[in-house]
């Protein structure tokens, strides 16, 4: 789920993590010397330099200095298996299950979790480090998938736009479906974007399975906009880059994005984001050990580096996600425009794995037919 979306931006902040003015240090040291104790107990580095093939979505990005720390350090040649987006990567791990392709899987989320566990593809390892993250995103209590970092899928909309012929912007999903904003929403298909698959979600946990349906048919009443994308909903059919559409599914983290990636400096982003209680869907990604690995010790090293701050303070400009440790630091300009709700929408993973193509189905058959 999370994917070529993050050609741009993507998604949210901790909640509860301790926000610092500081920029991460890219010359810092790769673990602390607690985190390098924990790291060195589990794993001697080998003479010569061992393979470690790591299975992602297409997503995924590490800093080059910060990935040398780590292979240097260990002497780990690290090897990184992209698979598509995180439903692909997903069914490539399980039909893969018996022979797997890599000793690790990076990027299974909260949509996609269930099936991952309940086909059996991790082995269980509690990684010392999973002491400095919140209990609330740990979802497998046997430790087969550890949480590595969240984001929150939410609406955006185009400030100037709305300043612009003086109307006030929406507050919450219930406004959508208001004369006023038809023909102003752009939407991802659930069916081929995980942005899309999210915010779906979103109005299924706020609305109930009785409700959505006929939500979405109101959203389609006023003139809703599908594409197939989060690219062609953002950067081709929003206003803010020259479309038609001042309303867009995208991320909390956005507005940040839009204004370090200005060409020229901005005082504050040209977009915000809609966090009204239960407007956006939060996100949370996944790092296991496969089943079968012949390198689990260094498999372990390498997740335990995933968790620690080295890794997690480099994942913002590189994923445009955010950490999960507490002991992770965060740019200010992260801190100073992020949005973050304070009530995400949130399902729980089995009924998001029972339901999901009946979901869509019926979404489909609403919306699209």
């Amino acid at each position: 789920m999370l994917r070529a979306l993050r050609s741009i931006f993507i998604i949210p902040l901790i909640l509860g993590v301790t926000l610092t003015a500081c920029a991460p240090s890219q010359t810092s040291p790769a673990t602390s010397s607690s985190e390098e104790a924990t790291v060195q107990a589990s794993f001697s580095p080998p003479e010569e330099t061992a393979i470690l093939k790591v299975m992602t979505h297409d997503s995924f990005a590490i800093s080059e200095s910060v990935l040398k720390d780590f292979e240097e350090q260990y002497k780990i040649k690290v090897q990184f298996l992209k698979s598509g987006d995180t439903g692909t990567a997903v069914n490539k791990a399980v039909l893969s299950k018996d022979v797997p392709l890599a000793d690790v899987f990076y990027g299974v989320d909260n949509t996609f979790l269930s099936r991952a566990l309940n086909e059996g593809i991790f082995e269980s390892y509690a990684s010392p480090l999973l002491a400095d993250i919140p209990d609330e995103y740990k979802l497998d209590p046997e430790n087969r998938a550890l949480p590595v970092d969240i984001g929150d899928v939410c609406l955006n909309y185009d400030k100037s736009y709305f300043e612009d012929r003086a109307l006030v912007p929406p507050a919450d999903l219930e406004d959508l479906l208001k004369t006023e904003y038809k023909g102003m929403l752009v939407v991802e298909n659930p069916a081929t974007s995980s942005p899309g698959l999210a915010f779906l979600l979103a109005t299924i946990a706020h609305f109930g399975q009785e409700g959505y349906l006929e939500y979405w048919q109101g959203l389609a009443d006023n003139d809703l906009l599908v594409v197939n994308d989060w690219e062609t909903a953002y950067r081709v059919e929003f206003s803010r880059s020259g479309g038609e559409r001042p309303i867009v599914v995208s991320y909390g983290s956005s507005p940040t994005f839009e204004v370090i990636y200005a060409e020229d400096p901005m005082a504050e982003p040209p977009t915000e984001a809609i966090i009204s209680d239960g407007a956006c869907f939060r996100q949370i990604e996944f790092v296991g050990i496969l089943a079968g690995s012949q390198n689990q010790e260094m498999a372990k090293t390498w997740i335990d580096f995933m968790l620690s701050p080295r890794f997690q303070e480099d994942m913002p400009l590189q994923m445009f996600v955010f950490p999960v440790n507490l002991n992770a630091k965060l740019d200010q300009a992260f801190t100073q425009y992020l949005a973050v709700p304070e009530k995400p929408a949130m399902l729980d993973p089995e009924e998001i794995t029972a339901n999901r193509e009946i979901w869509i189905d019926a979404w489909t058959e609403t919306v699209l037919r």
